[in-house]
């Protein structure tokens, strides 16, 4: 008897945060339907083991780990159930991906109204999480585009819940980080396009300040805007960037909208220069990932910049959203230790002096990010929010044995850095965050809300991440 409350074997797997410095083996369950579903969740109960819920994996740290548990990766069920071309609305199952939906859509002249630098997560990953991008300021997270969406809570209830019908469960349950139960489907309204390219210009900063000024410019004429900063630069130069903003194109404007429609147009090219295997591509990379060779590679991105003449263009939706997705495998060239991605949200009177000091905190222990990138954001009323009236700041660390333990201790720094500043944290990149600051940053009055809402569709603490653990 004892034996049926024993998880087969072969369903354990190593698995990893997507920056690939954590990992935890876990029993993993793929369920391609809702009774499948439902049978892993009767499957955790007759077992005492508790859940956690994983789409593509696409998160930089521990949120979609649960060690030697159960873990429901949702790919399997990616469907999509309906598409309404003239209303815009498309409904799909939760595991889904933005490359799905984009390839679906874009030759009835539709395209995400919010996607991440990578097409790669599902839907219900991004709404676990709320995702943004380059888009913020305008569009606001992914939640706000979605109209309803069926729910299985960890108790078994089934829910729909909508935007209008149910406003508090909607705002709660979006970026909960699959702590409450599993979305089953989600109906979200897509964006109208005229053109599948888009107007992008090109400017630069020669500091921090500078970067500032031009996203007070460029914002009231802007679609999107990201800014990327040179990490390594210091003194006088601290902040130097390059700024993209890109926008939709009106109607008439592209002569041949049909072709640029196609879903073919928006394919990332598979080789550089026609000829190099873009696969292989991150082997020429590992030799540049050290503080000298992307010191090297920081310099170079920035000048070349700034002295071409080309600062102005038309580029494919696909080519300016997924920048993660240019070179395949990239993040192996950071080695067996994997990257994490530290990535603080601060209110606009704030913002400038924070992140020079984070940059400068960086460089005094010698320690600077490889990667920043800068995006301007809006607040919303989803319960669990990273959001804010201001700026994010996203810098991607190198981890290896011997800096580990020190990484860790400066995140701690930036963490206070960001606390004191009044600001936030986002559960999708984070591998770090303490318990303390997560308290800290959410309030009391947000977490009293949550933990009702826990007991109420989760009673059993059935629903458990790595990432639950360290915070909750």
């Amino acid at each position: 008897m004892e034996e049926s409350f024993v998880l087969p074997i072969e369903r354990l797997e190593p698995l990893k945060g997507w920056g690939g410095a954590v990992g935890a083996a876990a029993y993993v369950y793929r369920p391609s339907t809702g009774g499948q579903l439902k049978e892993v969740f009767a499957t955790a109960r007759a077992t005492g083991r508790t859940i956690t819920l994983r789409g593509a994996g696409r998160s930089y740290g521990d949120a979609s780990l649960g060690r030697e548990n159960i873990v429901i990766e949702l790919t399997r069920m990616n469907r999509i159930l309906d598409w309404d071309p003239v209303s815009g609305i498309i409904t799909c199952e939760p595991g889904v991906t933005i490359e799905q939906v984009w390839r679906y859509v874009i030759e009835d002249g539709y395209w995400p109204p919010v996607v991440s630098g990578t097409m790669y997560p599902t839907l219900g990953g991004v709404l676990g999480m709320n995702i943004h991008g380059k888009n913020n300021f305008v569009a606001g997270p992914i939640g706000e585009h979605v109209c309803a969406f069926t729910f299985l809570a960890a108790s078994g209830e089934e829910l729909s819940v909508g935007r209008e019908t149910d406003p508090d469960l909607f705002y709660s349950m979006i970026g909960s980080f699959g702590m409450f139960g599993v979305f089953t489907s989600i109906k979200m309204k897509m964006k109208k396009v005229y053109s599948g390219d888009l107007d992008v210009k090109v400017y630069t900063s020669d500091n921090l300040h500078g970067l500032f000024k031009i996203y007070e410019e460029r914002i009231p004429e802007s679609d999107y805007l990201v800014g990327w900063i040179d990490a390594f630069a210091s003194g006088d130069k601290l902040g130097r960037a390059v700024v993209h903003q890109a926008n939709y194109l009106k109607p008439g404007v592209d002569p041949t909208p049909k072709q640029s429609l196609r879903a073919a147009h928006q394919d990332l090219p598979d080789t550089l220069f026609g000829f190099i295997p873009k696969s292989i591509m991150w082997i020429f990379l590992r030799p540049f990932t050290n503080n000298v060779g992307f010191k090297l590679v920081n310099w170079a991105k920035f000048w070349s910049s700034k002295i071409s003449p080309k600062k102005q263009m038309r580029q494919a939706h696909a080519a300016f959203a997924f920048l993660l997705d240019y070179v395949p495998n990239w993040k192996k060239s950071y080695g067996k230790g994997g990257l994490i991605q530290f990535q603080s949200f601060i209110p606009k009177e704030s913002a400038e002096e924070a992140f020079r000091a984070q940059f400068t905190v960086c460089q005094s222990v010698n320690m600077p990010p490889y990667l920043a990138v800068f995006k301007r954001h809006r607040p919303d009323k989803f319960l669990m929010t990273h959001a804010v009236d201001g700026f994010s700041l996203a810098l991607d660390f190198k981890v290896t044995r011997k800096n580990r333990a020190k990484l860790w201790k400066l995140t701690e720094r930036l963490n206070q850095i960001t606390l004191d500043a009044g600001g936030r944290f986002y559960m999708a990149k984070d591998a770090t965050l303490t318990r303390e600051a997560f308290r800290q940053y959410l309030g009391e009055e947000t977490l009293a809300k949550f933990a009702a809402l826990k007991k109420r569709f989760d009673p059993d603490n059935v629903l458990v991440s790595e990432l639950s653990k360290r915070l909750l």
